[in-house]
C-alpha cells in the first residue's frame, strides 16, 4: 500500500536551497525589498546573495531594478506571480510531507525514536 508521502510531487530544488527558500519567503510578505534588507534577513555575503538572486531572476522567480537613490547604488528585488506560485506550492508540498508522515505507521511494531 502506497503512503500518501509518495504520492507528493517532488521538492523544486531551486526553491528548497535554504538561502532560496527564505529570500522567496521574505518577499512574498512584502511589495518588495532592497538588497540590504535581503542581507539582513538571510545573513547571507553580498556574493553569496547575488548568486542566489541570479539563479531566481533567471529562472522568472523575482525581477530586479538597479537604481541610483541620492547618487548610492539601491538594488530592489520583488517576486514576481511565478515565484509566489513557486514558493506557496513549496510550502504546501512541505505541510503534505508532515501531515503524510503523521500517517506512517512503523511495520515491526515497535515504536521509533
Amino acid at each position: 500500500m502506497a503512503s500518501s508521502l509518495e504520492d507528493i510531487d517532488p521538492l523544486d530544488r531551486l526553491v528548497h536551497e535554504p538561502a532560496r527558500l527564505v529570500i522567496l519567503t521574505a518577499l512574498a510578505s512584502c511589495a518588495s525589498a532592497d538588497f540590504v534588507f535581503l542581507q539582513r534577513v538571510t545573513r547571507l555575503t553580498n556574493g553569496n546573495l547575488s548568486a542566489h538572486l541570479s539563479k531566481l531572476y533567471e529562472a522568472g522567480l523575482v525581477s530586479i531594478e538597479k537604481r541610483f537613490i541620492d547618487k548610492k547604488p539601491n538594488t530592489r528585488v520583488a517576486i514576481t506571480a511565478k515565484g509566489r506560485h513557486a514558493v506557496e506550492e513549496h510550502w504546501a508540498r512541505l505541510e503534505q510531507l508532515r501531515a503524510g508522515a503523521r500517517e506512517l505507521t512503523p511495520q515491526s511494531g515497535k515504536p521509533h525514536r
